[in-house]
């Protein structure tokens, strides 16, 4: 069994969210926030660390595909 936490974000963000997700693969605004912060970690540096390029490689990736604007 999966242990979850909770992550608080504002309600004005929570709403533009769902309206990115719509008309994607994404079901709700925790299988997009899943989603993005295991493509940042997964891109991190072998030590540890995240340059903001790194950041912005996975923005653009995420851009490309349709899920941000």
């Amino acid at each position: 069994m999966t242990d979850y936490t909770t992550v608080s974000i504002p309600k004005e963000l929570g709403d533009r969210v769902e309206e990115t997700i719509e008309g994607t693969s994404f079901t709700s605004t925790s299988d997009l926030v899943r989603f993005l912060l295991r493509s940042i970690v997964i891109q991190q540096q072998p030590d540890g660390s995240l340059t903001e390029a790194d950041f912005d490689e996975v923005t653009d990736q995420l851009r490309d595909l349709g899920y941000l604007e």
